[in-house]
């Protein structure tokens, strides 16, 4: 049975859309998604299920939260291995001085437009640095995200999709998300 990630969209976030894990595990329970496991508090969740529609899954679960907590978060899912590709593609890795908690990625629920990547683009950013796969953004803020001028302008070209996480979150993910596959 595959195991999956979702990434929760604006979760936990200043006070705002709050669930708290052991309830965001039993939904999941109740949804019939099995061995859910959370990483911090920011709507990160493991689990193994059958279902190979992941667009029908995310709308599954998103439904369900609006139901159970009164708001809507999108809900970004990849397979293990495709978050596997995620890491091994860290178009950052082997190169000195980065330093990884400086690191962030982004994921969208589908592949960036042509029209999107090329914006993307076509940002100065410096010292920031973008790197763009299919359906991950990667970020390296240099100077920390906290005094980044990034994040704003990303926001409009994006429209809002997509969730980061940082590089720590994102490889804990894949460890957790590979105990679960081999057990």
């Amino acid at each position: 049975m595959p195991t999956m990630i979702s990434l929760l969209r604006g979760v936990n976030l200043g006070g705002h859309h709050k669930i708290k894990m052991d309830e965001l595990r039993a939904l999941y329970q109740f949804l019939k998604l099995r061995d859910p496991q959370t990483y911090v508090q920011s709507g990160n969740v493991i689990f193994r299920t059958e279902e190979k529609d992941q667009a029908r899954l995310s709308k599954r679960i998103e439904q369900a939260i609006e139901k159970k907590f009164g708001f809507h978060s999108d809900v970004i899912l990849r397979r293990e291995s495709e978050l596997r590709e995620v890491v091994a593609q860290n178009p950052f890795a082997g190169r000195s001085g980065i330093e990884l908690n400086k690191l962030t990625v982004t994921f969208f629920a589908e592949d960036l437009s042509k029209e999107t990547c090329a914006e993307i683009l076509r940002i100065k950013c410096n010292p920031e640095e973008i790197k763009l796969r299919r359906r991950e953004l990667y970020i390296y803020f240099a100077d920390g995200i906290g005094r980044s001028k990034l994040t704003p302008i990303l926001d409009k070209v994006l429209k809002k999709t997509g969730t980061f996480r940082n590089w720590n979150t994102v490889t804990r993910l894949l460890a957790m998300a590979e105990t679960l596959e081999a057990g």
